[in-house]
Order: C-alpha cells, then sequence, then structure tokens
C-alpha cells in the first residue's frame, strides 16, 4: 500500500489536480480566509493618530517590538484590530495544555473523545478572550503614555473610552483570526493557525529585502555581508528541509497469521520517528510567551516603574537574558509538546494488541521503555537542533542589524508549514485518485457481470 501511495504521489501532474473538485474548493477557501485576514491587518484602532504611531514605532522597531510585528504581519506597526494576532490564543493553548498535565479534571476530559475536544476548545476561547483583555488594557495604556519626536502623544483623547473601545477592538480581531483559522483548517488546506502566521511573515519579506539591499546602497553594509546573508538563508532551508524530512525507522515485525483459510506469512513493517517531532511548535509557543508581555514592557518602559524599564532593556532582542530565556522555553517545549504528541505506553500496547513486537525487545513495558530510551534521545537532537537554529542567526541578526524576518525562526516557520501544506495538497489528490480507480474498478466488474 506504501509503495503504491508513493507510486501514485509521483504521478501526480496537473491534469490530476483540474479533475479534484473538492481540492480546488478547499485551496480557494484557504485563499480567500488569508486575504481576508491580510485585509484586516489594515483596519486601524480608532482614537490614534497614525503619524505619531509611525515615529513611535521607527524608534523601537529595533527590539523585540520589531519581531512581534514581523509575526503580526506589520499589524502592530499600524496598531490595527489584529494587532495582537493569534498569539493570545496560541498562549491560552499552551496554558490549557499544561494544565492537562497537572490538573485532573481536564486530564480526565482530554479522554472524554470528540465531547471533551470541545469543551477543551471551549476552555481555550474564553481563557483567550481573558489574555487578549489583560494585554489590550495593557497597549492601550502604554500607548496613551508614549510620545512621538514633538512631544505629542499618539492617542489622540486618553481615557476610559479610548481604553473600552480599544480592549473591545482586539478582542473582536483576536476572536475573528481564531474563527478564521479553524475555518481554514476545517474548510480548506493547511492548520488555519500556522498558516496565518506564515503569511503574516511572508507579507514582510519584500520588505525585508528592500531595507537589507538599501544598507548595502548607502554603505551600511557591505556587499560580502549581504551575499553571506543570503548564503546563510539558503543554508537554513536546506538543513531545515533535510532534518524535517529525516526519520528514525524502527522495525516492527508481525508473525505468521491466520487470514481466512491460509496463513499468511510473516511481515515486517516499520514506525517512523521524526528527529524533530514537535516541527515549529515549540519555537511558535516559546515566542507567544515571550512576545506579548515584552512588547507590553516595551509600551510601557517609558514612563513606567523601574523594573519595567529594566525588564524593556534586558529583554530586548539579541540581549543575553532574552536568547537565554527564549533558549529555555524552546527546550521546554520541545520534551513537553513531545510527551504530548507521543506516548510510549499507548504506542506499546497497540502494537501488543495487533501482535507487532520489536526484534529483541518483549512487548508491553520492554517495548515502552525502548521506545520511550528513543525519542527523549531524538528529542535532545531536535532541541539542540530548534535552539541552534533560533538562536545562532538571532545573535548575528543583531550585529548586523538586519531585519528579523531573515532570522532562523521566521524561516524554520515558513519552510515547516510550506512543507506541511504541499504535503497535505498531495495527501488529498491520491484520495481522489484512489476514488478514480475505486469508481474504474466498479464500471469494470459491472461489465464483466453484463
Amino acid at each position: 500500500m506504501a509503495s503504491l501511495a508513493e507510486k501514485m504521489a509521483s504521478n501526480m501532474d496537473m491534469s490530476a489536480f483540474s479533475k479534484a473538485g473538492d481540492l480546488k474548493k478547499r485551496l480557494m477557501f484557504t485563499i480567500l480566509a488569508l486575504i481576508v485576514f491580510r485585509l484586516g491587518t489594515f483596519i486601524p484602532l480608532p482614537g490614534i493618530d497614525p503619524k505619531i504611531l509611525g515615529d513611535i514605532f521607527s524608534k523601537n522597531s529595533g527590539g523585540i517590538l520589531g519581531m512581534f510585528n514581523m509575526f503580526a504581519g506589520g499589524a502592530l506597526e499600524r496598531m490595527t484590530i489584529f494587532a495582537l494576532n493569534i498569539m493570545p490564543y496560541i498562549s491560552a493553548s499552551i496554558i490549557i495544555q499544561l494544565g492537562q498535565s497537572v490538573i485532573p479534571s481536564l486530564a480526565a476530559m482530554k479522554k472524554e473523545g470528540e465531547a471533551g475536544h470541545r469543551r477543551i476548545t471551549q476552555y481555550t476561547r474564553y481563557l483567550t478572550v481573558l489574555i487578549t483583555i489583560v494585554q489590550g488594557y495593557g497597549i492601550a495604556v502604554g500607548l496613551e503614555g508614549m510620545t512621538g519626536g514633538a512631544g505629542l502623544s499618539a492617542v489622540i483623547n486618553p481615557g476610559f473610552v479610548f481604553r473600552f473601545t480599544t480592549i473591545v477592538s482586539l478582542v473582536g480581531g483576536t476572536m475573528f483570526i481564531v474563527w478564521l483559522g479553524e475555518q481554514i483548517t476545517a474548510r480548506g488546506v493547511g492548520n488555519g493557525s500556522s498558516l496565518i502566521i506564515t503569511v503574516g511573515i511572508i507579507a514582510n519579506i519584500p520588505t525585508a529585502l528592500a531595507q537589507t539591499f538599501e544598507l548595502g546602497r548607502v554603505g551600511s553594509m557591505s556587499m560580502s555581508t549581504i551575499l553571506m546573508l543570503v548564503v546563510m538563508a539558503f543554508a537554513l532551508i536546506y538543513v531545515i528541509i533535510l532534518v524535517e524530512r529525516a526519520q528514525r525507522k524502527i522495525i516492527i515485525q508481525y508473525p505468521k497469521r491466520q487470514m481466512g483459510g491460509r496463513m499468511a506469512s510473516p511481515e515486517n513493517s516499520h514506525l517512523p520517528l521524526k528527529i524533530n517531532p514537535t516541527g515549529v511548535i515549540p519555537p511558535i509557543f516559546a515566542s507567544s510567551l515571550l512576545l506579548l508581555p515584552i512588547t507590553i514592557a516595551n509600551l510601557s518602559a517609558e514612563n513606567g516603574p523601574a523594573w519595567v524599564q529594566y525588564l524593556s532593556q534586558h529583554l530586548a532582542h539579541g540581549q543575553p537574558m532574552y536568547l537565554a530565556l527564549y533558549s529555555f522555553l524552546i527546550i521546554f517545549f520541545a520534551f513537553f509538546y513531545t510527551a504530548v504528541v507521543f506516548n510510549p505506553d499507548d504506542t506499546a500496547e497497540n502494537l501488543k494488541k495487533h501482535g507487532g513486537f520489536i526484534a529483541g525487545i518483549r512487548p508491553g513495558k520492554n517495548t515502552a521503555e525502548y521506545l520511550d530510551y528513543v525519542i527523549t534521545r531524538l528529542t535532545v537532537l531536535g532541541a539542540f537542533y530548534l535552539t541552534s537554529l533560533c538562536i545562532l542567526p538571532e545573535i548575528l541578526i543583531d550585529r548586523l542589524h538586519v531585519p528579523f524576518v531573515l532570522g532562523g525562526t521566521t524561516l524554520l516557520i515558513v519552510v515547516q508549514v510550506t512543507m506541511d501544506f504541499v504535503n497535505q495538497v498531495q495527501s488529498h489528490l491520491i484520495a481522489y485518485q484512489y476514488e478514480s480507480l475505486i469508481k474504474k474498478a466498479q464500471l469494470v466488474n459491472k461489465k464483466k457481470k453484463r
């Protein structure tokens, strides 16, 4: 079956795509939904002077504020209703998943199947609203305290009305993005949340490239440095594709089994374990936990207390404290999310039920221990790979003052999500070709019966 699927995937052409009506509808829905998202990043919050806001942002865009603006697709720079993007929902998802590990009621809810999943999703939405309200209030207060070059405030009429409208607008914008992401996942192609983040990053690539080449034109950066950055970007893309496709295949053996009136011969299969089983989740989760609180701290640092100013200075992009926290969170979520998506005990029990075993390993507890041994070492490699990929380019970019969109984190997200998108398109095409083959076989059988 696997070889047939690979053969069909290799033989797919545009004619198969043109006949796959359901896939075309899904792709069209995905494109339209992403266009709606991009349009929303240009709807400004009420009560803000865009010229003064642009002046304020230009002075602070070199720090963590610029990186969060990159994830928001430029919505933060324009301070639009989508300024927080989908990050509050990701933060809420992190808290709920952590809660499932320590709160028995949430852990039991997870095992209730579809009904439990719906309740957890609803709790995640409620928590998203709460997080967005807190962050929206912080942004509103921060904007009121910031002034432009002429000493003028970016907020036209500060006070309760501005704070209330800002919170309502941000909550509405964030929840709309959450709904849009869910619709893309259900009715489109790919993971909606990841695609929304990726589209925001891709939208900033032309501007980032133009800024980089402008630095070379005015002499602030040598052409050899620009060439080095281009080579580094392509090298990172190659490494990402190589590692994301790499697998550790564990051979699974099945003994002779009685099938109908004959004895089936022994079979060998394999259990593929990726070197990086968590994909882009650790960097996105780590960025989500770091970017939003630090962004609020940056907005409030100008007239805020001393400890807020301390955080704003020492947790700036490229600073040792920021890099240390970012590395720690990536490693933590690499191990945490691996434990969420892969359970050695459940896998060993399923193998035992179906009569499968690993050569030289007893079924049951010994198999679970062996799988845990393998996945732990793969996670160590994956965590080292993710940390190196995200941290080392960030250090280089901070020293050279290059736009964040050329960093390892952004390249990882774009390449990984693109690969996942292409794989899902191929899966839809393979499913369509299977259906076509079944229909042809049924027609042939009918003709033979006649």
